[in-house]
């Protein structure tokens, strides 16, 4: 991230300085500094903290001293894109915390809400013509003690799918995580299973705890569906 060079070298500290602040190796902060950075949300917050800046102002300040960020023209995205390289990407997407997640449900589609909802970035590989959300995991149905699974507080970045699409983007990604925006909240599955005639899908989660049965949900009654593609772990 070049602009924590720059906010460091503002206040006029140490990369040693700033690891010990933040409690952190002084490789963790020469990492950091790099380009195509990709910081966990708990050191983001403690940089932004330490410098007194919101991590969606961090992350402002990124795109344009790159300047090279550009905003989806479709009012339905709220994120924007920074090339860092040849087949690197800065995401900046909004962030939806565990206690925004009810008021998500209700201004997914209001454009202020988004503006004004604190951002979290993901280097990816590549993007495509999409709606990136970023959601934190509020339980423990998708953890099972596995590298691959996602504990709570997890933060998942997901790429909307349309409900027109899923068909054939479900056919290739039947292990993956989705975020389901339901009327009555959001939540993070795995989808084991897709029923064309009844167009309705299984949700799945990894705990094999009774509190984590599996269920069918009618396609109609979800509002939003993002395929989880990356995730930070607190």
């Amino acid at each position: 991230m070049f602009t924590l060079k720059l906010l460091r070298r503002k206040k006029n500290i140490s990369q040693t300085e700033l690891a010990n602040a933040i409690e952190v190796s002084l490789r963790t902060i020469q990492l950091y500094e790099k380009k195509n950075a990709n910081i966990p949300m708990k050191n983001l917050t403690k940089i932004a903290d330490f410098f007194q800046v919101s991590i969606s102002e961090l992350y402002a300040a990124e795109v344009n001293e790159e300047d090279v960020s550009y905003t989806k023209s479709s009012k339905e995205q709220s994120h924007t894109i920074t090339k860092l390289e040849a087949g690197k990407y800065l995401l900046a997407t909004p962030l939806i915390i565990s206690f925004k997640q009810d008021e998500y449900v209700q201004k997914y589609d209001n454009t202020h809400f988004l503006k004004h909802t604190p951002k979290v970035g993901f280097v990816v590989d590549k993007v495509s013509v999409s709606n990136y959300v970023s959601f934190e995991i509020t339980n423990n149905s998708m953890y099972n003690g596995t590298i691959n699974s996602l504990p709570i507080k997890t933060i998942v970045l997901g790429k909307q799918i349309t409900i027109k699409n899923f068909t054939k983007i479900y056919v290739n990604n039947i292990k993956s995580f989705w975020v389901i925006v339901l009327e009555n909240g959001v939540m993070c599955k795995q989808i084991s299973a897709f029923n064309k005639k009844e167009k309705s899908v299984t949700c799945h989660s990894l705990n094999e705890s009774p509190e984590y049965p599996d269920f069918d949900i009618e396609l109609n009654k979800i509002k939003q569906l993002f395929l989880v593609i990356k995730k930070q772990i607190d």
